[in-house]
């Protein structure tokens, strides 16, 4: 796994970089199981305030490697397959800090479905996204039709399922498949310039918000609203909500223990 996944700390953030580029940073098993257990354990350091999950100048990743998908040859093999994939997605949209995609180049597929778990996307000028199954007699099976379509609506989601093609960076922001677009020199500083900002808030303020966005759009707004009056009350009584709220009192910086 070491050599797959390339990690480089950069506090607050640590970059997690795909390092296949002979296979066009293809999502092999390995490379799945090596994610969701590298980010379980920088989920664990508190020294770490985000991560930035990128490839490299060319391509973040092209999705699923196409050489184990063909020596799947049965429906639990291939569920078996497609639950790593779930398990990768469900680290990135469950663990407490942001984790932002820094995306330059190709974004396909499962290399997409695995960005639509992340909290923020930042693409580079010349990223092109596409979900390529239909070219293949598949269907997406790691979120793509149902993450997409939450992210983008039904209709775009359709228009890249049915079609197969690619779309640019200037037309993923457009349809809110991004955040931002910046020169490709300029994705990685950019992303981690985010971590940074993020780093000077309150760290269970940070986590329990992405726990009450991710959770709460799986319910109706009424159970949502009040989730969200729960995570509320709880945070009132940390030490960091104190700190907060008398930092501001005092015109000072705080100081946030993670309390």
């Amino acid at each position: 796994m070491s050599d797959l996944l390339v990690i480089e700390r950069r506090l607050p953030a640590v970059i997690v970089r795909f390092n296949r580029p002979d296979k066009q940073n293809a999502l092999s098993i390995a490379v799945l199981k090596g994610l969701d257990e590298k980010l379980a354990e920088l989920d664990e350091d508190s020294a770490i305030r985000g991560i930035v999950l990128t490839g490299n100048d060319k391509v973040f990743s092209t999705g699923g490697d196409l050489k184990e998908a063909l020596a799947v040859r049965t429906v639990p093999e291939i569920r078996n397959w497609l639950e790593l994939f779930r398990r990768a997605n469900h680290r990135i949209e469950s663990i407490s800090k942001p984790v932002v995609a820094a995306i330059n180049g190709y974004c396909l597929t499962g290399g997409l479905e695995l960005t639509l778990c992340c909290d923020i996307r930042i693409a580079g000028a010349g990223a092109q996204f596409g979900v390529t199954s239909s070219r293949i007699g598949t269907v997406a099976g790691a979120g793509a039709t149902q993450r997409l379509a939450r992210l983008i609506g039904p209709e775009w989601t359709k228009e890249l399922l049915f079609s197969g093609n690619f779309i640019d960076a200037q037309t993923a922001l457009r349809i809110r498949l991004v955040s931002e677009v910046v020169a490709p020199e300029q994705v990685l500083p950019r992303a981690l310039e985010r971590i940074g900002a993020y780093a000077q808030r309150a760290p269970l303020s940070v986590a329990y918000s992405k726990m009450a966005v991710n959770n709460g759009l799986q319910m109706d707004l009424e159970s949502a609203l009040h989730y969200e009056r729960q995570i509320t009350a709880t945070l009132f009584m940390t030490d960091d909500r104190k700190e907060g709220m008398a930092a501001f009192l005092e015109k000072r910086p705080p100081q946030f223990k993670g309390e």
